[in-house]
């Protein structure tokens, strides 16, 4: 039994109201699809690679302790994955449309917390997958690790490692075995703080070089809560139906961008938002002079080394500024860019990292009630989440990937969530949103677009060269 992180369970623990904490993407692929029978053969001939997608939850009764992963003894692939078709003409509108319903529906916590979508009839002879995973199996970063056990790097697809024999469930455990191995967790706790107390003695200097940066990140961290995000229409209570749309773009635009007016690719797409979020906010009558809305940023802690190791979230989150009040698309770059290299130097990330530490050693009552930290409204408006993906044409039995789109989640009363993922040259710009509180979510999308031919033009303007020259 493998009990969760407080990272991980906090993700469960907050799926409540209208959030559902699941991410996941849309993958269109050139080529007829396989059929069921062959992509069914295909994922399981690899699912050995990623055992907790063979796992559920249990959960030990009174909250004695966070919930552990099992196998699930009546693991039935049928169920994890499925198979669709789009009506004629098959559009992509279609597609948007099926993968929004998909994405409001909840996965079942019975069983793993997974789905795969195999979706023929894509127009231009073309087919799809859309996958959505529970945000407490895996974070991005993780999550496009697992591209290396669907996707081949080559058309011709390899065999498998490892695979040998039959998978055979461990024995499903007892109830009791569970609240043991809850119990054993909570009496651990004050054997893991005397641990800490000891290293600290043997290394007196560097624990207290430690102890102050974590101070100093945990400041920063919560001074977010003395001044609280202003209230927004994406601030709302939300609904269990999702928007889906995308935008999509050239990675070398972004680039051109970085290159002639400064900052990262990340604060190029920090600013875009903010351009999109100001157009937006203005065609709903809202007034943005004076006002600086809030981005969620998560960053990934996860080392090199664990790369390709288990899965479960390594990530933290930073609060950055979005100044929708700037009018000039050039000043909210530089605005934005500044902004986050303070950020980075105040050691905010560390302190999130800190406090959700500190959650390890909560009581599950506690927990459940601190975990809300991490999703408070007075922290920030929006996540905005930026995923770097691989440069390189992957491969599903012989079809070549041609477009990837992240999809990211909603917590409560946010309305809407931005993520973008970069792949084989391109970047795609995923929009979810409330179903009813974001019915113009089409409008923010063109807004998007709008957002960074304007930074293009700046950046032609300083000598950029963007891709589309």
């Amino acid at each position: 039994m493998d009990r969760l992180s407080a990272i991980d369970a906090s993700f469960l623990a907050q799926e409540r109201e209208g959030s559902h904490m699941h991410i996941g993407g849309i993958l269109v692929f050139e080529g007829p699809p396989p059929t069921r029978e062959e992509f069914l053969d295909h994922i399981e001939s690899r699912l050995h690679l990623v055992p907790r997608y063979r796992q559920k939850l249990v959960f030990p009764r009174l909250e004695m302790g966070r919930p552990l992963w099992v196998d699930d003894p009546r693991f039935n692939i049928d169920y994890h994955v499925r198979h669709t078709a789009l009506p004629d003409p098959g559009s992509i509108e279609q597609l948007r449309l099926m993968a929004a319903r998909i994405f409001s529906q909840r996965l079942d916590r019975s069983k793993p917390l997974w789905e795969v979508w195999l979706v023929q009839g894509l127009e231009e002879d073309r087919f799809a997958l859309v996958s959505k995973t529970h945000h407490s199996v895996v974070d991005g970063v993780a999550g496009v690790d697992l591209s290396a056990v669907l996707f081949d790097l080559d058309r011709e697809p390899s065999a498998p490692q490892g695979r040998g024999h039959e998978w055979i469930a461990e024995p499903e455990p007892s109830q009791a075995q569970v609240i043991a191995e809850g119990v054993k967790g909570l009496v651990s706790t004050p054997f893991e703080l005397a641990e800490r107390a000891a290293r600290s003695v043997s290394s007196p200097l560097r624990t207290l070089e430690e102890v102050r940066e974590g101070l100093e990140g945990v400041s920063d961290a919560l001074g977010s809560f003395v001044s609280p995000a202003p209230s927004t229409p994406l601030n709302v209570p939300i609904g269990t139906h999702r928007r889906l749309t995308w935008v999509g773009t050239e990675l070398d635009d972004l680039k051109a961008i970085k290159n002639a007016l400064g900052g990262t690719v990340n604060d190029v797409f920090l600013a875009v938002v903010t351009g999109a979020l100001a157009r937006w906010l203005r065609s709903r009558g809202v007034e943005t002079d004076g006002l600086e809305l809030r981005g969620a940023v998560p960053v990934s802690v996860r080392a090199q080394d664990e790369r390709g190791g288990p899965l479960g979230n390594r990530i933290t989150m930073m609060v950055g500024p979005l100044p929708v009040y700037a009018d000039d698309p050039v000043e909210r770059l530089g605005i934005v860019t500044e902004a986050m290299r303070g950020l980075k130097e105040s050691k905010q990330a560390l302190g999130a990292e800190v406090i959700a530490g500190l959650q390890d050693f909560a009581p599950p009552t506690i927990f459940a009630r601190a975990s809300r930290i991490n999703f408070s409204t007075r922290l920030y408006n929006l996540l905005v989440t930026n995923v770097p993906g691989p440069q390189f044409p992957l491969y599903l039995l012989g079809r070549e990937l041609e477009e990837l789109v992240p999809v990211a989640f909603l917590a409560s009363r946010r309305a809407l969530a931005v993520a973008i993922m970069s792949y084989n040259g391109s970047a795609a710009i995923g929009l979810i949103s409330d179903y009813d509180a974001m019915a113009d979510l089409d409008v923010f999308a063109e807004a998007v677009e709008i957002s960074i031919e304007e930074l293009l033009v700046a950046a032609e303007a300083r000598g950029g060269s963007p891709a589309r020259a």
